[in-house]
């Protein structure tokens, strides 16, 4: 009987042996083949779900996207159109009986209408530009949207006129505003976006908002009266207090436009409560400061009666949506590195309704996500694990939550992927606990100690989690125990926790990041011979200051960094972002702390093999600060290469090849340096 029992023992643990080395690790050209939900959709009577299918064009290198349609218990699942072109921003009618939609077509993008019992399509607009933040009249009859409208550029001299036949060079461009330049969009064609109304059976857009200024926020129509509310900064001097917003409405048929806030600081974000009588809103007092937390507040129709509804819940708020009875609001958050949907009543309790919102970001564990909710308060939001990218979830009657999509088994249901796990450590500097995460090798034997690879988030005023990831799981296929820290200036910590790097970047983020790395020596799991870092952005800057202070890293890889704070802030497209936030004062009022915090200021004392790597169109981070950082290390004889990507803004990744790219410059400078 004993030997008998020994021998189901050993052929079961066979079985499970066998069926897991049947399963590779994640592969590079595993990214193309990933599909993600985002945007869910679902119809007022919580029946149907509409969502966006996210993946990637293999052939033509893009990110794609179309509409498809499900029942909430995720039967009938199929997609919304035979039509093979990006479609986005779904919005279903008051009643349920159409969607409207934005697509793309060979002219551009258009709104378009979907019936819901026929099926039928029909194109609604004939527009100029792209619309957004798309809106329906409470009554279904008109729809909202923001587009922009061009302007004639500044002219300065005139041009005697071209020959006929003459091939000249493109004439001079132009510009006299402060922010003409957007990283991913290059030059800014002048002009404004206003707000748009369109009936709903179509016809021609009427432009509602006028004047020399920006309306490109969300939109809430009143269902009281005949206006729209909506944020922007209409105020003389715009272009410079760009930090200020406030919220207004505008009359639809006079077009009259009336503002009912003016605290300093961004007010944005309104919706109209059910009956009217009140606006929800986000924004706060404006202190100056790295990081302020996004405040829910509460106003009458008319402005009075303002009040702050979570000033004592110590995170931001975000997408904000009434619910039908006008009681409170639902809300997401994020916290200790996880995203969070919610329901804040209009005393300020806070109440948790789901974990785990996001997994719209297919690169690095970034929080994103978004949901919706049915007039019986059904939930559906986009859902994700390490293990797997955005899925839609369903919480109905507050029971369990049920996962209605699989849109990757055919992908990943073959895949090993690394284990995520949690950790937490103590900050040498001040004894905070600091959390991050670590991701084990596919096949991880705990016998074995492996190379280290640490990955630096960017920002840094953002926050890494236990979210699906391509690029770490990438690294991790390849034998490295990945590491990726949530250190001081990381959000979801509190306020306090992510302004401790106001006029102190790089600081003791540093310390937080490099007590990680001890931690996990200490717990005998890692290589102390093969450590490596890496980071894009903030992340790049941690990277570079990290091996400008110490040569404990076998090699690094610095992505798309700031060198030297005082050339990046005179020509990044957010140049005017800077002062007093960052570092007081402007770079020539205060050199010496611009240049203290410049990694740049250590280049003399690395000693680290790096590869720098930038995308070449990127305007946030432009070539030239990853090449001071190269032309730096060449002069000084250290082992450096430049990797840069051919037409590759900030995100890099974008373009999956680009991810793919990216992760395996990383990986091969690393492997050189392995023995």
């Amino acid at each position: 009987m004993q030997r008998f029992l020994i021998f189901i023992i050993f052929f079961i643990s066979f079985q499970i042996v066998s069926s897991q080395e049947q399963k590779t690790a994640f592969h590079s050209l595993d990214v193309f083949s990933l599909e993600w939900a985002s945007n869910p959709q679902i119809s007022p009577d919580a029946s149907q779900i509409i969502y966006r299918r996210n993946g990637f064009d293999i052939m033509k290198d893009n990110p794609k996207g179309n509409l498809w349609i499900l029942n909430s218990d995720g039967s009938l699942h199929r997609k919304l159109t035979s039509r093979e072109v990006n479609e986005s921003q779904a919005k279903w009618s008051p009643n349920g009986d159409r969607i409207a939609f934005v697509s793309s077509t060979d002219e551009g993008s258009e709104l378009y209408m979907y019936w819901v019992k026929t099926g039928q399509i029909a194109k609604l607009s004939q527009l100029e530009m792209s619309p957004g933040n798309i809106t329906w009249s409470p009554d279904g009859k008109q729809i909202a949207f923001t587009m922009f409208k061009a302007e004639k550029p500044p002219v300065i001299v005139k041009m005697p006129a071209k020959p006929k036949g003459a091939n000249w060079a493109k004439p001079a461009r132009i510009t006299n505003r402060l922010k003409h330049e957007q990283d991913g969009r290059g030059y800014m064609k002048p002009g404004f976006t206003h707000i748009f109304i369109i009936p709903a059976q179509g016809g021609t857009p009427r432009q509602i908002t006028s004047d020399n200024y920006n309306h490109s926020g969300s939109l809430s129509f009143s269902p009281s009266d005949n206006s729209i509310y909506f944020s922007a900064n209409r105020i003389e001097d715009w272009e410079y207090d760009f930090r200020n917003s406030e919220i207004y409405k505008v009359n639809i048929e006079t077009k009259v436009i009336t503002v009912l806030t003016s605290q300093k600081g961004p007010d944005f974000s309104p919706k109209v409560s059910p009956n009217g009588n009140k606006v929800a809103f986000l924004g706060f007092k404006d202190k100056v400061q790295a990081h302020q937390n996004r405040i829910l507040y509460l106003m009458d129709s008319n402005g009075k009666n303002r009040r702050a509804i979570s000033n004592n819940f110590d995170n931001s708020l975000s997408n904000i949506a009434w619910d039908r009875e006008g009681k409170g609001l639902y809300c997401t958050y994020d916290e200790k590195g996880n995203s969070k949907v919610a329901y804040i009543t209009l005393n300020g309790k806070i109440s948790k309704l789901a974990d785990n919102l996001g997994g719209t970001t297919i690169g690095r564990p970034y929080a994103s996500g978004s949901y919706s909710v049915a007039n019986n308060g059904t939930l559906v939001y986009t859902q994700t694990r390490p293990e797997y990218p955005s899925e839609l979830a369903v919480i109905q009657d507050k029971k369990r939550t049920k996962l209605i999509t699989n849109l990757n088994d055919d992908v990943l249901g073959h895949k090993i992927l690394g284990k995520t796990e949690e950790v937490w450590y103590k900050s040498s500097f001040d004894g905070r606990d600091i959390q991050g995460w670590i991701v084990k090798p596919p096949f991880y034997d705990a016998s074995k100690i492996y190379p280290l690879l640490v990955e630096n988030h960017g920002g840094p005023i953002l926050n890494y989690g236990d979210r699906f990831t391509a690029e770490i799981q990438l690294y991790a296929a390849e034998g490295y125990l990945v590491f990726y820290p949530n250190p001081r200036g990381s959000t979801s910590y509190g306020e306090e926790f992510a302004n401790l790097l106001y006029h102190n970047y790089p600081g003791q983020d540093y310390n937080d990041v490099m007590d990680g790395v001890d931690y996990l020596i200490k717990k005998g799991v890692v290589d102390t011979h093969k450590l490596y870092v890496t980071g894009g952005s903030a992340g790049g800057i941690m990277t570079a200051w990290i091996i400008g202070k110490n040569n404990r890293f076998k090699a690094a890889v610095v992505v798309k960094p700031v060198m030297n704070w005082i050339s990046k802030t005179l020509v990044a497209d957010n140049y005017f972002r800077y002062a007093n936030s960052r570092y007081p004062g402007q770079p020539w009022e205060n050199f010496e702390t611009y240049w203290k915090f410049s990694p740049l200021s250590l280049v003399g004392n690395i000693e680290t093999p790096t590869m720098v790597m930038v995308g070449m169109d990127d305007l946030r981070t432009p070539p030239s600060e990853s090449k001071q950082l190269y032309h730096a290390l060449k002069l000084r004889k250290i082992e450096t290469v430049l990797v840069e990507i051919p037409e590759a803004s900030h995100g890099i990744a974008r373009k999956p090849s680009n991810l793919i790219s990216k992760v395996s410059h990383t990986l091969a400078w690393f492997k050189k340096y392995q023995k």
